[in-house]
Parts: C-alpha cells; sequence; structure tokens
C-alpha cells in the first residue's frame, strides 16, 4: 500500500508538471497561436497605398480613390485582404475604401501584437478622417477585425459599423477552445469588445455564421448582450467561418447597410 501511494503521488506531481509546462507553452507561444500572418505576405510594389507609424510602414490598398465618403475595412486573421479589392470596389461605389494590412501581414512590417494593432487602427482612422475631413467614415470588422473594428468605434466617430463573425472577447473564445486551462488569465492580447463595442451607439450590423466552428456561438450571443443598442443581426445558418463571404446574402447585406 505504501509503494502503491508514493506511486500515485509520483503520477500526480507528473501530471501537475505537464500541466503547469502546458500552460506555460501556452503563455509564452501565445501569440504565435494567435496571429496568422504567413499565408498573407505579398510584396511592397503589389500594394498601392502605405502609412507609417512609429517607423513601421503598414501597407496595402485604396480603392476607388477622390471619392467624398470613405470605409475602412480591418480584415480576418490570415485573411488575404487583396482577394477582397475586386469585390468591395464593386459593392462601394461611392466610397473610397481603405484596406491596410496588421503588421507583419500582407506587405506591413513589424510584428502583430494587441497594443500595436489597436494603434495602427486609430492612426488609419485619422489619416483617413484628413483625406476626408468633410464626411464621415464607416468601418467594417471581420473576425479579428471585429474586435478592432469594436475598439476604433468606442474611440473614434465611426458613422456605420459592421462586424462579421464578431466575438465578446478573444480570451474568452480561446477558454471555449482550451477548458482545461486557464485560458482567461493567461491571454495577454485580449480584445474585449464587450467593453468597447457598448460605447458606440450608431448603427451597427452583425452577421454570424451558424457553423461557426472557430467562434463559438455563446461568444456572438455574449457579445450581443452587452449592447444596449440593438443591432441589425443577420444570420447565415449554413455558413462556416470561413465561407461566410461566399454567401450571396453576405454581399447585399454589407451594401445595404452602407448605401
Amino acid at each position: 500500500m505504501r509503494r502503491l501511494g508514493k506511486l500515485m503521488l509520483s503520477a500526480a506531481a507528473l501530471a501537475a508538471l505537464i500541466y503547469v509546462g502546458i500552460c506555460a507553452l501556452l503563455f509564452f507561444q501565445q501569440r504565435q497561436m494567435i496571429y496568422y500572418p504567413g499565408a498573407t505576405r505579398v510584396e511592397a510594389q503589389a500594394t498601392d497605398y502605405s502609412l507609417v507609424r512609429d517607423g513601421v510602414t503598414l501597407r496595402g490598398w485604396r480603392l476607388n480613390p477622390g471619392k467624398n465618403r470613405a470605409l475602412i475595412y480591418f480584415g480576418g486573421n490570415a485573411e488575404r485582404l487583396e482577394a477582397s479589392r475586386e469585390e468591395f470596389a464593386r459593392l462601394f461605389p461611392d466610397r473610397t475604401v481603405y484596406l491596410l494590412a496588421y503588421r507583419g501581414y500582407g506587405a506591413s512590417e513589424g510584428a502583430p501584437d494587441q497594443v500595436a494593432l489597436l494603434g495602427d487602427a486609430l492612426a488609419l482612422y485619422d489619416h483617413v478622417s484628413a483625406q476626408h475631413p468633410e464626411a464621415p467614415i464607416a468601418v467594417i470588422g471581420r473576425s479579428l477585425g471585429s474586435g478592432v473594428a469594436s475598439y476604433v468605434a468606442s474611440r473614434r466617430p465611426v458613422e456605420r459599423l459592421a462586424v462579421v463573425t464578431p466575438f465578446d472577447s478573444l480570451a474568452a473564445v480561446g477558454q471555449s477552445h482550451y477548458p482545461a486551462f486557464p485560458v482567461r488569465w493567461l491571454m495577454r492580447d485580449r480584445y474585449e469588445s464587450t467593453r468597447y463595442l457598448p460605447l458606440y451607439h450608431g448603427p451597427l450590423l452583425v452577421l454570424r455564421a451558424g457553423r461557426d466552428e472557430v467562434i463559438p456561438s455563446a461568444n456572438t450571443d455574449k457579445l450581443l448582450a452587452s449592447l444596449k443598442d440593438k443591432p441589425q443581426v443577420i444570420d447565415f445558418p449554413q455558413a462556416d467561418h470561413n465561407d461566410i463571404s461566399q454567401d450571396p446574402r453576405y454581399a447585399d447585406a454589407l451594401r445595404d447597410f452602407l448605401r
């Protein structure tokens, strides 16, 4: 019995050590697990728009230049922004559309983290506002970009805001994927949309995918529950996180909302 007790204590100690090791791995490798810029990289000469902040050059595209009104799009994680250029130019012919890759994504320099991305987003808004001083600015954010867009809308006057597959906080989403570990306490880049989005009181459109395996439905529900102002919500029951934009109603919803 004494030997069995020692074996059980040794096994428990080993399990605890493994658990702590996994937690340490999650903590120190979290940004490699959150951000996926590799598949988005393009050459700088393929872009036509840039913004410099804190010595870092961010690059992307400006569509329909010269229009009075403006639209800023904050894309999803691992999203290739250039793939949306033709569709966005067609959907919003009366707006100049700004697609700027996050740090480390596309042809942008630097490395992504929450503080940098949110600061870059405000800098982009301010630059666009200076280019369109007499007109309001609309914003669209998708997935990770919904957290960025929510932050911008809480800090700057946004005419209309659309969020696609949004979440309550990235920490809460991570916790839902790894329930056995204290992800909520380990995450540094939290993107707390339930903290920011309620501060926005303009027209709000929410597009959600019924088969979203990246953003659990409960996390979108919690975001909606945090809002005092009722948004327009459109469900895509058969869509998943990545193919929601392939539904014809997706483009129609954004175009009609921003018309």
